[in-house]
């Protein structure tokens, strides 16, 4: 419907302005105005519309309080996109004329909280519910009877989760709560943010600009989504997290020997023309295909026609057997996906599983099922296509460290990728990135890729710095480019590598690479282990023991240590070894080893890029 000119108290300019904008407003945008006029009505009273003025036909709204144009904006981020949302709404509401604080939690004094009036929290949940690790001494500081009351607070949270985890979005819930506990008032309601996180991300970010532009008269229609997109783009490009990059395959190798259990592909793609930058200790991101034989059998199970075009997006349509190879995750159940599903059927036992109560029975259920499992398990047939696949979870890229340093490998990206492959139930299970790359992608194929910034693994800003890896199996790859690129550079400080893995004679990734390093001097020392080499099985932990003078020594040199791998068994098992090194060394209690770590995390000399 167009305005006129002779039916609205418009003149002619301001009719093709309003429509021009009236069409491209979303449903939240058009909300927000409703919202944002019925403010200003309840402010002022009345409005003039042309020359007579009219009284508010909605009931006046509550007078506004005024907020502070001063903002403080907090992140708390493993991976890098926290810390890029964070980025890039902060610059919007610089443009938007507030004064903006950005920090990463453990770089902001806490007890510089007390003065802060508006408060912005974006958080991701780091493995089962723990905060990342450069928010862990904010969560504790919180947490602690040394926070202050915090009356005059105004704060929001945005919290980044993944549903296929038992505490979703946990960290960003705890900084809710906890704000409010010491007497901060909710500025707008937190959002939580499964892997797709651009929408709701962004009606968080309209939801905030709504409260501080009800008080300052500030405009969001554009900002909150141009502040989300782009927000995991590498540089300048065009291409990002919600725009890839088909980048095409140049190799696809195995690493692994003749007789081994195991089977990692180095893959190595060109970026040449998408104009993508990173650094050592970025991601690369890849979108997956779901495995034709799962599909097939998902389809067949539920008596589906594959050619059926089904919805992906507002104005895309793809059929069946596409949507469920490219577009959505069918390997993984969470307990919103069973809810949701439960909603659609009539049947008692699934409804039943879902049930206020059976929290510990549907948590048992999902562990280790895919979709097709629930299909078999609850006869499902029956449910049409088009409404099943509407409450699937979009498919998420799979996030890798990067392997190579753009400056030894100029327009290229290389990643190291354990397949995995195993059985259950009665039938083969794959990883789905792993595989795909594994089985079906060989040189001159394109995999739609992005680059996931991470500022929270990287190389010390003196390049005189000693540094000390912790990598094994996969978690060596970001040291290969660590190398990589002090070799380009010509770094002077010494390094040292740890790395395990199975077996030295057919499981020792990259190791023509690291002697070639050794005698060049690149890599000053390295220390393998070989689980299944010796009777007793040998980790990374037992050979930083070994070394425990020579390794605190490093530390008290001022070396930066670098861990990346497992973080529920290697990566927890390094921390306590690192800890009883400092503690043994130094002569420390084991309360004042673990602040002295807590030190490095604060000086960003102890990092962790840890899955």
């Amino acid at each position: 419907m167009e305005l006129q000119v002779t039916n609205s108290p418009f003149n002619q300019e301001q009719v093709e302005l309003l429509n021009r904008l009236l069409p491209t407003l979303t449903e939240s945008q058009r909300v927000w105005l409703s919202g944002y006029f019925t403010a200003m009505n309840g402010a002022a009273g009345s409005v003039s519309v042309g020359t007579a003025p009219v009284t508010a036909a909605a009931p006046a709204a509550p007078s506004v309080e005024a907020i502070s144009k001063e903002l403080t904006v907090l992140f708390g981020s493993q991976s890098g996109k926290a810390q890029g949302l964070a980025k890039k709404f902060s610059k919007k509401l610089e443009e938007q004329g507030f004064q903006v604080t950005l920090s990463s939690m453990s770089d902001f004094k806490p007890n510089a909280l007390k003065k802060v009036q508006t408060l912005l929290v974006i958080v991701s949940t780091h493995g089962e519910g723990v905060p990342p690790d450069n928010a862990i001494s904010f969560h504790d500081f919180l947490h602690s009877k040394r926070a202050p009351q915090l009356d005059g607070l105004k704060y929001s949270v945005l919290s980044l989760g993944d549903t296929s985890y038992e505490f979703y979005c946990q960290t960003g819930k705890d900084f809710d709560k906890r704000l409010g506990e010491l007497g901060g008032k909710e500025l707008a309601p937190r959002v939580d943010c499964d892997v797709d996180f651009d929408e709701p991300a962004a009606e968080w970010m309209s939801s905030v600009l709504s409260s501080l532009s009800a008080s300052s008269a500030a405009s969001s229609a554009t900002v909150a989504s141009s502040a989300v997109s782009s927000t995991t783009s590498g540089a300048e490009s065009e291409y990002s997290r919600t725009n890839p990059f088909q980048a095409e395959v140049l190799e696809n190798l195995n690493l692994n020997g003749r007789g081994s259990d195991r089977e990692t592909r180095h893959v190595e793609i060109s970026l040449e023309g998408s104009n993508l930058q990173y650094e050592p200790g970025d991601c690369l991101g890849i979108y997956p295909e779901n495995h034709p034989q799962l599909v097939e059998e998902l389809i067949a199970a539920m008596s589906w026609n594959p050619e059926e075009l089904v919805t992906i997006n507002k104005n895309d349509k793809r059929s069946v057997r596409e949507a469920l190879t490219h577009n959505f995750e069918i390997t993984i159940l969470t307990k919103p996906l069973v809810e949701q599903v439960a909603k659609l059927t009539v049947n008692t036992d699934l409804n039943g599983l879902v049930a206020a109560g059976n929290e510990q029975e549907l948590k048992s259920y999902i562990s280790g099922k895919d979709l097709l499992d629930l299909v078999q398990d609850y006869s499902l047939q029956g449910i049409a296509a088009a409404e099943f696949i509407a409450v699937l979870r979009k498919m998420p890229a799979r996030l890798y460290s990067i392997a190579s340093s753009s400056k030894a490998f100029p327009d290229e990206v290389h990643v190291t990728v354990r397949t995995v492959r195993y059985e259950s139930r009665g039938r083969e299970r794959y990883g789905v990135c792993s595989v795909q790359l594994a089985e079906r992608v060989k040189a001159g194929d394109a995999l739609p890729v992005y680059i996931q910034n991470n500022p929270n693994f990287k190389l010390p800003e003196s390049s005189d710095t000693p540094i000390i890896m912790i990598g094994p199996g996969t978690g060596v790859a970001p040291f290969r480019a660590f190398l990589g690129e002090r070799e380009e550079t010509g770094a002077e400080g010494k390094s040292w590598l740890f790395y395990g893995d199975q077996h030295f004679s057919t499981d020792f990734l990259y190791q023509i690479e690291w002697q070639r390093w050794l005698k060049d001097g690149v890599l000053t020392r390295m220390d393998v282990a070989f689980s299944r080499d010796t009777d007793q099985k040998v980790y990374v932990q037992h050979r930083m023991l070994e070394k425990s003078k020579e390794l605190y020594q490093w530390l008290q040199e001022g070396a930066s240590v670098y861990v990346c791998g497992d973080e529920k068994r290697m990566a927890h098992d390094v921390h306590e070894t690192l800890a009883k090194i400092i503690e043994q060394e130094g002569g420390f209690s084991s309360e004042e080893a673990a602040e002295y770590l807590s030190r490095m995390q604060q000086q960003k000399r102890y990092q962790r890029d840890v899955y």
